[in-house]
């Protein structure tokens, strides 16, 4: 049974050493550079700006036509509950209100290549058209936002020059997003090839699943998962290409007990490939049940 959310460990993810600095130096906006009187490090007009998630395929979270207009309005965590976030980040989280279901229809979205089909863990109206064909290897998949602005600004800072400061803001945000989901056993970041984390330095979506867990209160495995082999960069290829080049690129290191269910952070889903190739890895290593959260869903 899904625990609640942790609110020691969230509020204790904003203390007196963030407030007293927000009180000394006035902070300003990660986007425009405008002064940010709130509690996100954004102006009010990026902050409005913010491109929530709308109502989506449970199992892939493509957007369904009947979101896309007129769009959702933003949860409560923009406004009056974006001021609480510093003083008590659990305030916040605790005050979001369950995900508006609403009705479902089809999409299209990609598929997730030639893996022998699952059964849906939804009925088929809750999913679009192309999962209820060839169901991911995923139960759920949820992002925060649509990638657009100010997402398209702060993601890749965070991705390619280590700006910690918009990952804890992405963080809180994914925090508030899913605070009202299904509780895993573990966090499992989507993990980066040796190679390229000697490159980088960094790995983003460890850098978005370690404050995402200590406000929610749910452990972060950054062990489970291994990425075998160097793959090419994703943003290169094609979704064919993706999927091929992802084949049997994840695996769970030795012997190590795999918990029933765990969710894997990422930053931004495309066209899956990733995230189904490392959940086919976990489920292959006896995981119950795999979902995935992500910062932003790109269209």
């Amino acid at each position: 049974m899904p625990g609640p959310v942790n609110l020691a460990r969230a509020a204790a993810v904003d203390g007196w050493l963030s407030r007293l600095g927000r009180r000394l130096w006035a902070p300003r906006c990660l986007v425009c550079a405008e002064p940010a009187p709130g509690r996100l490090d954004l102006c009010a007009h990026c902050e409005a700006a913010l491109p929530w998630m709308p109502p989506a395929c449970l199992s892939c979270a493509m957007p369904l036509p009947l979101s896309l207009s007129p769009p959702l309005p933003p949860p409560p965590f923009v406004g009056a509950a974006t001021a609480a976030i510093g003083r008590d980040t659990a305030t916040a989280i605790a005050a979001v209100a369950a995900p508006t279901e609403g009705a479902r229809t089809e999409a299209a979205c990609t598929t997730h290549g030639d893996k022998a089909a699952r059964p849906p863990a939804y009925p088929f109206s809750r999913l679009c058209s192309a999962c209820q064909h060839d169901p991911p290897p995923l139960a759920e998949a949820h992002a925060a936002f649509l990638y657009g602005f100010p997402l398209d600004r702060l993601l890749p800072r965070l991705k390619f020059h280590r700006d910690l400061a918009a990952g804890r803001l992405l963080a809180q945000s994914m925090a508030v997003a899913f605070a009202q989901r299904s509780r895993p056993d573990a966090l499992v970041p989507i993990p980066l090839h040796r190679q390229r984390l000697r490159e980088r330095g960094y790995n983003q979506a460890l850098e978005l699943a370690r404050p995402l867990g200590r406000m929610l209160g749910i452990p972060v495995r950054g062990d489970l998962l291994r990425r075998r082999r160097a793959t090419a960069a994703q943003s290169r290829l094609d979704a064919g290409a993706r999927a091929a080049n992802l084949h049997d690129a994840f695996e769970v290191p030795g012997t190590r007990p795999v918990p029933a269910h765990v969710i894997l952070v990422d930053d931004v889903m495309t066209t899956g490939a990733t995230l189904y190739a490392a959940a086919d890895a976990l489920l292959d290593a006896g995981a119950d049940r795999v979902d995935a959260w992500v910062c932003a869903r790109a269209p």
